[in-house]
């Protein structure tokens, strides 16, 4: 019985044997707690904090480009920092490899029809009524430079008047 727990501990430290790293998958439980998986969650929390919501719609386990970005942005303390008092974060992601809750799957699909997506990754800044601000994509350059990108786009969308937070 302690060989077989020895085992099993020895294979969850080592990854499994299926190509990711113990830091890896810890680096994307971190950073998926962030990602609202609701649209409507979304919604009602872009309400309540007067923040635009950044989404975006990905292939997770497929789409280099979409790991790329997740990788070199998303995963970045510059844009958690940013994300974390100026964004509402939500996540359509469409896997091949792992499954999704039906519901999530449904949600998803609507939203990329409503939303005209035609290609991953696709990031929109919507407004707290879901109505398409501005889309973008992977940019190169990491996420200082994304969060310079992401505050001109959503500045272009402000009411006129309002400031800007200031760039740290």
């Amino acid at each position: 019985m302690k060989r077989l727990i020895f085992l099993v501990v020895l294979a969850l430290t080592m990854g499994g044997g299926n190509g990711w790293s113990q830091d890896a998958t810890l680096e994307a439980a971190t950073t998926e707690g962030m990602w609202l998986l609701s649209f409507q969650e979304a919604l009602t929390k872009a309400k309540e904090t007067s923040r635009p919501i950044l989404a975006r719609f990905e292939g997770s386990d497929w789409c280099g480009w979409c790991i790329r970005l997740n990788k070199e942005v998303f995963s970045q303390p510059e844009f958690q920092q940013y994300a974390a008092t100026n964004l509402v974060l939500f996540s359509a992601d469409f896997p091949r490899r792992k499954e999704s809750p039906e519901p999530l799957q449904k949600q998803n699909e609507r939203l990329a029809m409503e939303y005209d997506v035609r290609g991953f990754p696709t990031v929109l800044i919507l407004d707290a009524m879901g109505r398409k601000l501005a889309e973008t994509g992977y940019r190169p350059g990491g996420a200082a430079a994304y969060v310079v990108h992401l505050r001109q786009l959503i500045g272009k969308h402000k009411p006129s008047g309002a400031a800007m937070e200031q760039i740290p």
